[in-house]
């Protein structure tokens, strides 16, 4: 189990291994309460993505669970973008001899935040320390991250920096919306 304390304070954010289950967590989501309660260890187990949670005082039974998080592998590609000219336009952000046809970056498969602590701003502040765990640790080179947010969901990840990919599809359930990591170098 890997523990990264949070300013110091009694809240740690704890890599769920694969036998670890949580049992108890409301964030008024029933596909998200799902993946928490019974989906995540297969997804680990499976090497599909890893589940974190946000903790008060590191409950060992992940009893106290706070808000949640996972992540997997991604990538932004040509075939993401409705035409080729905008991915030409996405591209430019990159040197010519950097122009790829597809780009890292790691996907938050799913994040959810209990009923009890909606508001208080846990969802932001595990937005940017997703951020900063790609940026201080890069192991394999991400560039980006993604995420399929519901309707709902959109307005918190535009405030949180993330930009969409493409324009508004009202036949899809979700949008493809994306932070460039780089942003963060220049603060």
């Amino acid at each position: 189990m890997q523990q990264n304390v949070i300013d110091n304070t009694r809240l740690n954010i704890v890599e769920l291994e694969e036998n670890e289950i949580v049992t108890s967590f409301d964030c008024g989501d029933d596909d998200l309460n799902d993946f928490i309660l019974c989906e995540s260890p297969l997804y680990r187990k499976e090497k599909l993505s890893v589940t974190y949670v946000l903790e008060d005082n590191a409950d060992l039974n992940h009893n106290n669970v706070i808000a949640f998080f996972s992540l997997a592998n991604d990538r932004i590609s040509i075939s993401d973008f409705d035409n080729k000219t905008k991915f030409n336009r996405f591209s430019r952000r990159f040197n010519n001899r950097k122009r790829l046809k597809s780009y890292p970056a790691a996907k938050i498969g799913r994040l959810g935040v209990s009923v009890s602590a909606k508001g208080k701003g846990f969802g932001g502040m595990l937005l940017d320390f997703i951020k900063s765990f790609f940026v201080s640790d890069n192991k394999t080179g991400c560039r980006f991250i993604t995420v399929d947010a519901y309707a709902a969901a959109i307005p918190f990840y535009l405030r949180n920096g993330f930009v969409p990919l493409n324009e508004e599809d009202a036949d899809e359930p979700t949008r493809l919306l994306y932070f460039d990591l780089k942003d963060l170098d220049e603060d």
